[in-house]
């Protein structure tokens, strides 16, 4: 292996959670952030947890409430 290029490892890395669970992990960042762990995700609770990033719910809602508004249009025309 080359000398000098590869990043700095961290064998203790923090992780810190959302939820405020932390935990230690080996990577080349020496802190983390996550929105999601083992401990808060429904996968591994069987709690039901909507994650919404900046309304891609409500976007979504409005975008098929359209599509239903338009095919009940064609349906009357087609009649």
């Amino acid at each position: 292996m080359k000398k000098d290029i590869h990043p700095k490892y961290y064998e203790n890395a923090t992780v810190r959670c959302v939820c405020g669970n932390t935990f230690t992990v080996g990577s080349t960042k020496e802190y983390m952030e996550i929105e999601v762990c083992s401990m808060c995700h429904p996968l591994y609770t069987g709690k039901e947890k909507v994650i919404d990033s900046l309304g891609r719910i409500e976007k979504f809602k409005k975008k098929l409430a359209k599509k239903e508004e338009i095919s009940k249009k064609k349906k009357k025309r087609g009649q």
